[in-house]
């Protein structure tokens, strides 16, 4: 088995949706970790605050330079995050069909480098 990262991406300068919309999106998104829970694919899941909630830490020689907001300016932001175990590159394609579905977003999938956690 190896890991994926299934990343839920936002346009930067998207609409939120409204709450009767979020009330369904987070009910879709409940019920597709649940799917990925039952098929023992779940390892970890997070959504994020928004991208000026961020901090980057630079370390420059001695110094530790701290900066607010994203490290960079990119038309679409990480909203949140699903790490899942899967056979193979395949089935953690399937499995982003389906958070796609439940999130309305993007997702981007990526291995991890090594196999297993």
């Amino acid at each position: 088995m190896s890991h994926y990262l299934l990343s839920v991406v936002y346009p930067a300068d998207g609409v939120p949706p409204s709450p009767e919309e979020l009330q369904e999106i987070t009910g879709r998104v409940e019920a597709f970790k649940d799917e990925l829970k039952a098929a023992g694919a779940w390892v970890f899941a997070g959504g994020l605050h928004d991208p000026d909630a961020a901090t980057v830490v630079r370390v420059e020689g001695n110094e530790v330079l701290t900066a607010d907001g994203p490290f960079v300016e990119t038309k679409e932001q990480l909203g949140g995050l699903n790490i899942i175990e899967a056979p193979d590159l395949d089935a953690a394609l399937r499995w982003a069909e389906k958070a796609s579905r439940a999130t309305g977003t993007p997702i981007e999938v990526r291995p991890f480098q090594w196999a297993s956690l």
